[in-house]
């Protein structure tokens, strides 16, 4: 096996390797990843069992095991992340990715990561949310000296409590998590915990954004707000992985926000609960149903439901413009405006030139348009009935009947049976009422008229 491209698609493999003890002194060799595919989950082949996590678009690296300490390497390094088919960004990640490779491991676990640091300038990692020694917390300055360029440093500590966790600078943090370096950390509880329930599919991945110019590949940093790549683990639609769930299966959702706005994640079709949070599992009498969480900058949220309803089902940001691709912000309103003999003139002096916006957005789920090189549309992928008209943070939970145990797989679009489809009216047409209508002095011609409500309706109007 050669582990340097350990993973190089969705491909399980076992979690710790037998390693002879000479090679104990030295470094864990590094597992590299160069897929943007989403990985089978990674079963342990050492240690405390636990029901791993997938990671959507990503995958957790391997371990090895050494006099009973949990080791992994994390390399800092400049990537190519693949965020749509062609359009490719320059990012820092870490083993060849952004983000870097989920870890795992079991409450109780001693944990000690090398990180090599092969960035053009020194950095640090914090392990977000962890209780550890304050020499291990990775705030460059405060706690430790900084990881110069080339060298490698060791942390190690005690996996103390459960829950769902990340890792990210703490050392120009503004231009190396704005490049993409971050990552996803599990810890699995240690047997049966009275807050947190067995599940059959559990996922997790971060939410990150980018401003990336049309036509270049490498973000701008500076950016606060005006982000135009929306990304989960810096994939977006139609390229960001469906979550897959058998019929009757328990889910958890894993969710962490490492961008500069807050995200309220959305799923249609069923309920869930938020069962933690990166402070930890939540007691069941705190907990309410909801269709919609808010998942705040720095952020985590654990949530859990029940597959109970077959189907496709949309799950995104519900922040509309954060379910597009590229958009320009100065992009006047055209909504209304007659462009009839104008595209015409037009186009003698610019071809490419394009009618956008007089009947709404729609149309740019449908037609094809030149755009710079690696740049994607701004509505692109496409289901069964016709374009989705989204980008940026949207995919679909998958619920399927006859979906083996352990098969992630995407089992094609959903088969609605017969009449459970909404569909096309062939009656006579609806007669809609007209509101009425005056044209008086100081009032625009056409305007609506206010109405005093009926003493019928107790004087209010509902």
């Amino acid at each position: 096996m050669n582990r340097r491209h350990f993973f190089a698609g969705a491909a399980t493999a076992v979690a710790a390797t037998s390693v002879a003890r000479a090679a104990m002194a030295a470094l864990p060799e590094p597992v590299m990843q160069a897929s943007a595919d989403t990985a089978a989950p990674l079963y342990p082949a050492s240690g405390r069992p636990y029901q791993p996590v997938v990671t959507l678009n990503g995958w957790t690296t391997p371990w090895r095991m050494n006099q009973g300490v949990k080791e992994f390497h994390l390399v800092a390094e400049p990537v190519v992340r693949e965020v749509a088919p062609g359009f490719f960004v320059n990012l820092w990640g870490y083993n060849g990715q952004s983000p870097g490779p989920t870890i795992e491991v079991v409450e109780g676990d001693r944990v000690r990561i090398f990180v090599t640091n092969r960035l053009p300038e020194h950095t640090t990692i914090h392990w977000h949310g962890q209780r550890l020694p304050n020499g291990m917390d990775g705030v460059g300055g405060l706690n430790q000296h900084a990881i110069p360029p080339g060298k490698t440093w060791v942390y190690e500590f005690e996996a103390k409590r459960p829950g769902t966790f990340m890792y990210h600078p703490h050392a120009d943090e503004m231009v190396q998590m704005a490049m993409g370096m971050m990552g996803l950390w599990i810890t699995h509880p240690r047997g049966t915990h009275p807050h947190i329930a067995p599940v059959q599919r559990d996922y997790a991945f971060l939410i990150n954004a980018f401003d990336v110019e049309p036509g270049s590949r490498t973000p701008r940093i500076n950016t606060m707000l005006d982000h135009n790549i929306w990304a989960w683990n810096s994939r977006v639609f139609p390229a960001i992985s469906p979550l897959v769930a058998r019929l009757g299966d328990r889910v958890r959702v894993r969710i962490g926000n490492l961008t500069m706005t807050n995200h309220p994640i959305h799923i249609h079709g069923i309920e869930f609960e938020v069962t933690g949070t990166d402070g930890g599992p939540v007691p069941r009498s705190a907990r309410w149903p909801e269709v919609t969480t808010d998942v705040a900058v720095g952020q985590m949220r654990q949530i859990e439901f029940l597959a109970d309803e077959p189907g496709d089902w949309a799950m995104h940001c519900h922040k509309s413009h954060h379910t597009m691709g590229p958009m320009g912000h100065d992009v006047p309103t055209m909504i209304g405006v007659d462009h009839r003999g104008l595209v015409g003139k037009i186009q003698k002096i610019v071809p490419d030139y394009m009618v956008m916006g007089e009947r709404g957005m729609a149309d740019m789920g449908a037609m094809e348009m030149p755009l710079p090189d690696n740049t994607p549309p701004m509505m692109t992928g496409s289901g069964p009935y016709g374009p989705i008209e989204m980008g940026g943070m949207f995919t679909t939970l998958k619920v399927r009947a006859g979906l083996g145990a352990r098969d992630w797989s995407d089992p094609g679009d959903y088969a609605q049976p017969p009449g459970t489809r909404a569909y096309e009216w062939q009656g006579p047409a609806a007669q809609v009422p007209q509101a009425p209508r005056t044209d008086t002095p100081g009032t625009a011609p056409g305007a609506p008229s206010a109405r005093k409500p009926s003493a019928a309706s107790g004087g209010h109007q509902h």
